[in-house]
């Protein structure tokens, strides 16, 4: 494992470490360096594929989507939806998810017949929901042209959802297309087996990865080689504790090279640290509305209780989604003008007057909770509202013609099988 044996340069120092260094760390193993910029050599090539595959082979993870299947198809549908839910996500909370969506879609034309709310409830809990929505659309596409079955990487970009990344992941491990495929993983391995110091979020720099990788790619082992190339970057080519010593390219990584020829360089200097664009903090009220069955309020105990949830747009953050009913706010806010803000909504979109058309049974501030989103950083303030309507549900129900805002009341049992966000989830526990 390499470790830091010095206090590190700030910023971009270490990667601005001058040629000199890097062709003096090399000189003990060819003559003549290239620029680090430039491809790898032809020989440089050849020893990372055998020694990737050949590691791959003995150490790759069983995981469901790279069990045998004969049917094309099949393949390339369990490769996507795969590769989809993985971006983003850490593999072993994938597994559970890739087999109960194949058990419920076990093929593209049974996921192509589902509905986005379906869909959206099994993808819950995985975040990035516009992934579930785009495999959505692309199988009713593929369904509804009715034309041959995607079978090459330039087939698949056609396909809504599927990008560089996705088209070429599929391509190679299950058609066996010798193309690229350059995620997070394979960008760190690269890096420090050139000593890449651009930025490597930069559109030009991105561009020589996808170069670098095309010419690395195992023209006759495409498939196993982007995966063993993924799997290095995920077990042992790790963020912030590589573990070298059983790197099965090691021989050929600049970045350690450079790490053994200068104490102020480490490994992980490589690729170079992004400062992260700052999280927008946003604020909500959110109500848990509860609204008591006309037994419950003759008899005094609680039963046939229903809680009211609301579907979030179609378009934006968690879109199609169900949630409990919440507000916007504009910052931090007192608890008067937040049940305020909560109680005009109510009012305006489901006719909830405390005064006309129900009673107040009990009102609780539960607390503050902060979600965070990969760029946003949302405080929520909750409370759980329990409501006897005066005219009983079908007063309620009886606005859902006239309601612009999509909505359902379901129990306690319903709404904890319900496929919810973890943001909502955490609101009810």
């Amino acid at each position: 494992m390499v470790v830091s044996k010095k206090k590190k340069k700030s910023g971009n120092a270490v990667v601005a470490n001058n040629r000199q260094t890097l062709r003096q760390c090399k000189s003990s193993k060819e003559p003549q360096v290239q620029d680090i910029e430039d491809l790898f050599s032809e020989d440089e090539t050849q020893k990372i594929r055998a020694s990737l595959l050949k590691w791959y082979g003995l150490n790759r993870r069983d995981l469901p989507w790279r069990e045998e299947e004969e049917d094309v198809e099949i393949r390339v549908y369990r490769v996507w939806v795969s590769e989809v839910m993985l971006q983003q996500t850490r593999v072993q909370t994938v597994i559970q998810y890739f087999n109960r969506w194949m058990s419920k879609w076990p093929t593209i034309h049974s996921l192509a017949q589902a509905s986005l709310e379906e869909v959206n409830e099994m993808w819950a809990g995985l975040g990035y929901y516009r992934r579930a929505r785009f495999l959505l659309e692309g199988a009713r596409k593929i369904v509804a042209d009715r034309v041959q079955f995607p079978k090459t990487v330039s087939q698949l970009r056609n396909i809504p959802g599927i990008g560089d990344y996705t088209a070429g992941a599929i391509a190679s491990i299950a058609l066996n297309e010798a193309v690229p495929v350059v995620d997070g993983n394979v960008i760190r391995v690269i890096a420090r087996l050139k000593a890449i110091s651009a930025n490597p979020k930069d559109s030009l720099t991105v561009k020589k990865f996808w170069k670098l990788a095309a010419q690395l790619v195992d023209p006759f082992h495409p498939g196993d080689f982007n995966q063993g190339l993924m799997e290095l970057g995920a077990t042992v080519c790790t963020p912030t504790s590589p573990s070298c010593g059983t790197c099965p390219v090691s021989d050929q990584c600049c970045a350690l090279s450079v790490s053994n020829h200068d104490s102020s360089v480490v490994v992980t200097d490589y690729p170079v640290k992004v400062v992260k664009a700052k999280q927008r903090h946003d604020f909500s009220a959110v109500c848990v509305v509860e609204i008591l069955g006309d037994e419950e309020a003759s008899r005094g105990h609680q039963i046939n209780n229903e809680f009211l949830l609301v579907k979030r747009p179609n378009e934006g953050l968690l879109a199609g989604l169900w949630e409990f009913p919440s507000v916007s706010l504009t910052g931090e806010a007192d608890l008067v003008p937040r049940r305020e803000a909560i109680d005009q909504y109510l009012n305006k979109y489901f006719g909830l007057n405390p005064r006309k058309t129900c009673d107040i049974v009990s009102r609780d501030h539960v607390g503050e909770y902060v979600h965070v989103f990969s760029h946003i950083r949302l405080k929520m303030y909750v409370e759980l509202l329990t409501l006897h309507l005066k005219g009983g549900m079908n007063d309620l129900v009886s606005k859902r013609a006239k309601e612009t805002v999509p909505w359902k009341c379901v129990d306690a049992e319903v709404l904890s099988n319900m496929g919810l966000t973890s943001g909502v989830r955490k609101v009810i526990s």
